[in-house]
């Protein structure tokens, strides 16, 4: 079980920690210090939602269904473009950002906004349902254990972006230091956008 719990914990860490619409929001709130527990609780509750759903070998049943996977890539590029007009549209004007939460999303717009980044990115379900799912061992305690790693893993990576973005907070006192941030969300949702719809244009 112990090795069940290591792989699962190691595989999720792994495809979690890449740069990502998700975590570059996240990071964004945890330096605003806005909405961050919240946030942070949503994610990793998909996360393991999604990962339980991918263990249980319900990956296969989306995979087969082709429609589906093109409809999400299309709403997904297409809320990623308008997400990267928004940060394009705060780096011209990054003096309207503060780090001291009178400014910044409202929770309502927040809660939206990363439950898109969550369920209209495919690349979540290839991570959590299909490959999380994949790997799983056969054997039903280490299964279980490999589960509760991956979902761990979550839990630890998002609340460590979300509070551990608070460190950069002096550097981001700075209007020019939120430019920069901004055009680097901005050219992040792009490049996933891109990915997504590049395989329907094939």
């Amino acid at each position: 079980m112990l090795l069940g719990f290591l792989a699962g914990f190691g595989l999720g860490l792994s495809l979690i920690v890449a740069i990502g619409a998700q975590n570059a929001f996240i990071l964004r709130q945890g330096i605003l210090r806005q909405h961050v527990f919240i946030l942070c609780l949503i994610c990793a509750v998909a996360d393991a939602a999604l990962i339980a759903i991918g263990v249980a070998g319900v990956g296969a049943i989306i995979e087969s269904s082709p429609n589906l996977v093109t409809a999400i890539r299309l709403l997904g590029a297409a809320f990623l473009f308008w997400y990267a007009w928004v940060a394009i549209r705060r780096a011209v004007s990054p003096q309207a950002l503060t780090t001291n939460g009178t400014e910044g999303t409202g929770l309502k717009v927040a809660l939206a906004t990363c439950l898109a980044f969550t369920f209209l990115n495919p690349h979540v379900y290839v991570d959590t349902v299909l490959l999380v799912g994949a790997s799983a061992p056969h054997d039903g305690p280490a299964r279980l254990a490999y589960a509760i790693g991956a979902i761990l893993a979550s839990f630890i990576w998002f609340f460590s972006l979300g509070y551990g973005a608070r460190l950069l907070v002096p550097i981001f006192e700075k209007p020019h230091s939120w430019q920069i941030l901004d055009i680097i969300i901005a050219v992040v949702m792009i490049i996933i956008a891109i990915s997504l719809l590049s395989p329907l244009l094939t």
